[in-house]
C-alpha cells in the first residue's frame, strides 16, 4: 500500500506523535488527512488537506459519528491515550480502568467503527501505537499505562488474525519515549516523534505488522526470548 494518495484518520492528533503523523502522511503525499481529537477547534488546519474531526476515545457516539463523516479512509493510525500515573497496589483502581479503558476498548472501538468500510473497500492498514512498556514493566507510575499497553498490544495482534485475508494490514509499532508532552516529566533518551512516524508509514509500504522504532524496542523485543532477570534482575 501507498501512503501517496491515501486517506488516513489520526487520533490523538493535535500534538505529539499523533501531530507529528499528520505531518508526515501530509509531506508523503495523503490526499486527506482527518485530525481526530477531543478538542477539533485547537487544531492548526493550515493545509486545506487536514480535516478536523471530533473524536474521543471514551465517547462511543463521537466514533460512531466520525466514522460516519471519514467513511473513505484507508489509513486508521490509533495514536491517541493517556497515561494516569497509577501505581497497580496502590492507586485508586478507577485511574487503572481509566488507562484500560482509553488504550484497550477505547482503541478497539474505533478499530470496530472503521474496519468494516476498510474491509468493503479491500484495502486499508491500521496502525496502533504501542510502546516497549507493551512487554516490560519499568519504574513505579508505569505498571497501569505498562497493562493497558499489553492488552492493546495483544488486542492488536487478535485484530490482525480476524482481519486476516480481507486486504488490511495492521501494524503495532513499538517504542522506548518520544519527546513529548507525555513525557516531559522523564529525564531518559527520547527520540524525536517524526521518527516514529516514518517508520510507521515506511513499514506501512513495506507491508511490515510490527515496526521497532528505537534501540530501547529492539533491546526488549529481544530479551524476550531469554533470561527475565534480564530485564527485571
Amino acid at each position: 500500500m501507498q501512503i501517496n494518495g491515501s486517506i488516513a484518520l489520526v487520533t490523538g492528533a493535535n500534538r505529539g506523535i499523533g501531530r507529528r503523523f499528520v505531518e508526515q502522511l501530509l509531506a508523503e503525499g495523503a490526499q486527506k488527512v482527518y485530525a481526530g481529537t477531543r478538542r477539533p477547534d485547537l487544531l492548526d488546519v493550515s493545509d486545506s488537506r487536514v480535516v478536523p474531526l471530533h473524536l474521543d476515545l471514551l465517547d462511543e457516539t463521537s466514533i460512531s459519528q466520525a466514522a460516519v463523516t471519514a467513511s473513505d479512509v484507508t489509513v486508521l493510525v490509533n495514536n491517541a491515550g493517556i497515561t494516569t500515573g497509577a501505581n497497580l497496589l496502590t492507586s485508586p483502581v478507577q485511574d487503572i480502568r481509566t488507562d484500560l479503558e482509553t488504550h484497550l476498548f477505547g482503541t478497539l472501538s474505533v478499530i470496530r467503527a472503521f474496519a468494516p468500510v476498510m474491509v468493503a473497500n479491500a484495502e486499508g492498514a491500521i496502525v496502533n501505537v504501542l510502546s516497549v512498556l507493551s512487554w516490560v514493566a519499568t519504574a513505579a507510575g508505569s505498571g497501569s499505562y505498562s497493562v493497558a499497553k499489553a492488552a492493546e498490544w495483544n488486542m492488536t495482534n487478535g485484530v490482525r488474525v480476524e482481519l486476516a485475508g480481507k486486504g488490511i494490514l495492521v501494524q503495532g509499532v513499538h517504542l522506548g519515549a518520544a519527546d513529548t508532552d507525555m513525557m516531559a516529566g522523564n529525564d531518559g533518551p527520547k527520540i524525536d516523534p517524526v521518527e516514529v512516524a516514518r517508520a510507521s508509514l515506511a513499514g506501512i509500504e513495506a507491508g511490515a505488522i510490527e515496526v521497532l522504532v528505537d534501540d530501547p524496542a529492539r533491546f526488549v523485543k529481544a530479551a524476550l526470548g531469554g533470561d527475565p532477570t534480564q530485564l527485571y534482575g
